[in-house]
């Protein structure tokens, strides 16, 4: 039995199956990771969209060392320096002028959103009520699978909390539709990510803002998943003409240690009073030094810049895979943030590209989703791209051979 195996087996003995993963890894460096057998890949997941300037980057190695001999754990109660630079730097490079509320995770950051939304909503007419997109993902705390637009992760956790309503993406009339005199806030992310990789168009972006601003509600941006570079800007609905009241981040803010974060602009910025919402380990001095050195290593190496160049060079890659194989019908995304449609199976493909080196992840059923760190070079993503090839050949092209 392998190394690789024997961990497997325990995993399989004392974890509980909310996942069912093969490969067992060592360590990352930059865009790649190492398995315990000496296997390694291109990381095109970046951790499911956690790693954008890459594996273990000396940087914020550095920063969380220095941070963890000085202070690990500062509860609320108390301040720390980098908490409050955080803070700020969020608002800066938000351009919203409010306030942060710093927690774990993306669910908690859209459970905190979704907590401001209401609360503001109870002083003004008892409305509560949220409008969220079908095929959406926000979480898997009980309000946020809620507002999930999916069945399969709602399955089994019935009776769901009330106060959400869901319309069509990209579909004006759809939200307008949804609306009532209880709805608050209106919650969607500028790209979809669990649900397909789908960017939101400009039309759409903007209906909703002036709906919210019509039926002063609040619009909230999820960009856990799209944020902190990934679609080319910081954030994802800086690629259309709106701003939104509040928006989340998680995931990429850390590089890897657990944070999340709401952000909104002035008008919302004190809904939240003392009491009235709290994290004890929310702005962990630790996590803060592993953003404050993410956002300066994205700034320091214009991976905003990066992020778009090699997005168009990975999309152009990809469409040609669409132009060569009938299999592929599709390719969509912003940025860094791209996925593949498959008429089939989507992890088969998945499954293919890990085989010949490549991680990649699905998006639903039919959907490759690829979210490969922004500090790549470009030889790299050839790499990766030959690699993609080969695998792509070995699994679609004995078929079309067959067919001719």
């Amino acid at each position: 039995m392998s190394k690789s195996e024997e961990i497997l087996e325990v995993y399989k003995q004392y974890m509980m199956p909310t996942y069912v993963p093969s490969i067992v890894l060592e360590k990352g460096k930059g865009p790649r990771v190492f398995g315990v057998d000496g296997t390694q890949y291109y990381d095109f997941t970046s951790g499911i969209g956690v790693h954008n300037v890459g594996h273990c980057h000396p940087e914020v190695i550095k920063a969380v060392q220095a941070q963890v001999e000085a202070l690990g754990h500062c509860s609320n109660l108390f301040v720390h320096e980098g908490q409050a630079l955080l803070a700020k730097k969020l608002v800066e490079i938000s351009g919203l002028g409010g306030k942060v509320f710093f927690c774990n995770s993306g669910a908690e950051a859209n459970e905190a959103a979704i907590k401001l939304a209401r609360r503001w909503g109870s002083q003004n007419g008892g409305r509560y009520e949220i409008v969220t997109m079908r095929n959406s993902f926000h979480g898997r705390t009980l309000a946020t699978l809620t507002a999930t637009g999916q069945n399969w992760c709602q399955q089994g956790y019935e009776p769901l909390p009330v106060g959400f309503a869901y319309a069509d993406f990209n579909d004006i009339e759809s939200v307008k539709a949804a609306v009532t005199d209880k709805t608050v806030a209106i919650l969607l992310e500028a790209v979809q990510g669990e649900g397909g990789v789908n960017p939101a168009t400009e039309e759409f972006m903007a209906g909703v803002r002036a709906l919210c601003d019509e039926k002063n509600l609040l619009m909230i941006c999820d960009e856990v998943q799209c944020g902190m570079g990934r679609t080319g800007k910081w954030w994802g609905w800086q690629n259309f003409s709106v701003e939104p009241d509040l928006f989340t981040v998680a995931k990429s803010i850390a590089d890897g240690i657990p944070m999340g974060a709401l952000v909104s602009n002035a008008k919302y910025a004190d809904v939240f009073t003392p009491g009235s919402h709290a994290s004890t380990f929310g702005g962990n001095p630790v996590a803060c030094a592993a953003a404050l050195a993410t956002i300066g290593l994205i700034e320091k190496y214009d991976l905003l810049s990066a992020a778009a160049n090699k997005g168009e060079m990975l999309m152009a890659a990809l469409q040609s895979f669409a132009e060569k194989y009938d299999q592929i019908l599709d390719v969509r995304g912003l940025g860094l943030m791209l996925g593949m449609v498959t008429e089939g199976p989507a992890k088969d493909v998945v499954q293919a590209f890990a085989d010949g080196g490549v991680l990649a992840c699905t998006a639903g059923e039919h959907v490759v989703r690829l979210l490969p760190p922004l500090a790549m070079r470009d030889s790299d993503i050839e790499d990766a791209v030959d690699m993609m090839g080969d695998s792509l050949e070995e699994l679609f092209g004995a078929a079309e051979e067959d067919e001719a």
